[in-house]
Order: structure tokens, then C-alpha cells, then sequence
């Protein structure tokens, strides 16, 4: 059997639902914190969540990918019931949430060994420099993240969905505390992989970001409807005139 690689899955020639969801409320036990949610995600799209600050939007994500109960409705990922805790959910969906989750004994090159190999990445060192490079950690691989600054460390976790194979990546708010040429620069590979055949799921609030990477948008409110991601950034840029 081939190891895998850390290159996004490509899509069949016959294009299935990555992620469907049906009817979903999204909440805390039977209260629910915005409007139904109905909508499908295929590879070689990119889907960006947008809406206002407490919104609900990284409630919906959490629940999509199994870490949140659905009040009501249903997600499926690659048509199966969503169990973050099985081997085929752990080979195929890789996610970044806002959280800074490490282990404070570990580096940074340490952390990124561990998530590739553990996937069964190909020449792993050299899939750690790459990305190491491309979000400026070279210089820090032997430092371990309470070390990092905020900012840092973020790449850090960005790096480590990167090292591994991926059929659908997820990610909330990836653009936050990343300078200005990271974003772009970031939203610019996002994009590549996307065309190349990888699922994202984002939350967004950066405009330029969301054009740049995203093939549709949901808006995430009281009521939840699509929109396209022209419609999608300037529904950010009226909530906040001074976006990037």
C-alpha cells in the first residue's frame, strides 16, 4: 500500500457531496443559535461562512465536523454520519479551529512530525521544511509554542493541516492574527489546492480573503441563506467599513 502525501485528495471524475447538510440547527442542547442551515459542499469547492460576530457560524462549523450535537437536522461528510473519533474521519477531514491546542513539551517541528507521520506522510522532513518555509517557522522549528507569539502559533496549528492528506479542510477564521502578506499569501494557496480538487469549509471576516478563496458563500444569521462571495464580502465590509 502507498502512503499518502500531504496534497489535497482529487476529486473523482462523477462529483459526490464532501459535506452535505440538511435541516441543520446548530447549538447548545436544544437551544439553537441562529437559522436552519441546508447546503452541500463538492470537491474542488470552497464554501465561506459569513455573518455577524456571535452569529453562530463556528457553532455550525463545529457541529458539521461531529464536535457539537445538531439540535435538529442532519451532516454527513463523504455521505456517512459524522464520528470525528473513526479512522476514515481522521484520514480525510483536517481542521483549524480558534483555539491554541498543543502540547507545551513538544516544538514546532516536533508537533508537525507527529500530525504527518502519524498520517503516513512520504518524506516527512522534507514536507515539514516546506511548510516551515511557507509560514516563516524556519527559524523557530526548535522552539517549542509558549514561546511563540500569538500570531506564531497560529501558523503553527495552519502548518499542521498542511503536513497531512486532506479531502475536506476546515478552518475558523484563518486570517486572524496573520499579517497582511501571510493572509494573501494564504488565501492564494487555499485557492490553488481548492482548484486542485480539496473541500474547504471557512470562516471568514477579511474580504479580500473570501473573494480571493471562496466559490460560494452562506450568510449565517437569524435566517440563513447563500450568497455569492462578491455578495459575501461586501455583507462584511458593511459590518465593518474599515476591513482589509
Amino acid at each position: 500500500m502507498s502512503k499518502a502525501t500531504n496534497s489535497p485528495k482529487k476529486p473523482s471524475s462523477q462529483r459526490k457531496d464532501v459535506v452535505r447538510a440538511e435541516k441543520l440547527q446548530a447549538g447548545y442542547g436544544t437551544k439553537s443559535v441562529c437559522g436552519v442551515a441546508s447546503f452541500s459542499l463538492q470537491s474542488g469547492q470552497a464554501l465561506a461562512l459569513v455573518g455577524p460576530n456571535g452569529a453562530g457560524k463556528s457553532t455550525v462549523v463545529k457541529t458539521v465536523v461531529g464536535q457539537l450535537e445538531a439540535v435538529s437536522g442532519t451532516a454527513l461528510i463523504h455521505g456517512a454520519k459524522v464520528d470525528d473519533r473513526t479512522l476514515d474521519f481522521r484520514r480525510e477531514v483536517a481542521v483549524v479551529f480558534d483555539d491554541d491546542a498543543f502540547f507545551p513539551a513538544l516544538t514546532v517541528e516536533e508537533h508537525l512530525a507527529i500530525v504527518s507521520a502519524g498520517h503516513g506522510v512520504e518524506d516527512v522532513e522534507e514536507v515539514i521544511a516546506s511548510e516551515l518555509e511557507f509560514f516563516g517557522l524556519k527559524a523557530l522549528a526548535t522552539s517549542r509554542p509558549y514561546n511563540l507569539s500569538s500570531g506564531q502559533r497560529r501558523r503553527m496549528l495552519l502548518a499542521s493541516a498542511f503536513v497531512r492528506p486532506r479531502s475536506l479542510l476546515v478552518l475558523d477564521e484563518p486570517e486572524q492574527r496573520l499579517d497582511t502578506a501571510m493572509r494573501h499569501r494564504l488565501a492564494t494557496r487555499l485557492r490553488a489546492e481548492v482548484d486542485a480538487g480539496l473541500a474547504l469549509l471557512v470562516v471568514t471576516h477579511d474580504p479580500e480573503f473570501l473573494t480571493t478563496v471562496a466559490t460560494k458563500a452562506l450568510f449565517i444569521a437569524d435566517t440563513v441563506h447563500p450568497m455569492t462571495p462578491a455578495q459575501a464580502a461586501a455583507a462584511i465590509a458593511s459590518e465593518n467599513p474599515h476591513a482589509e
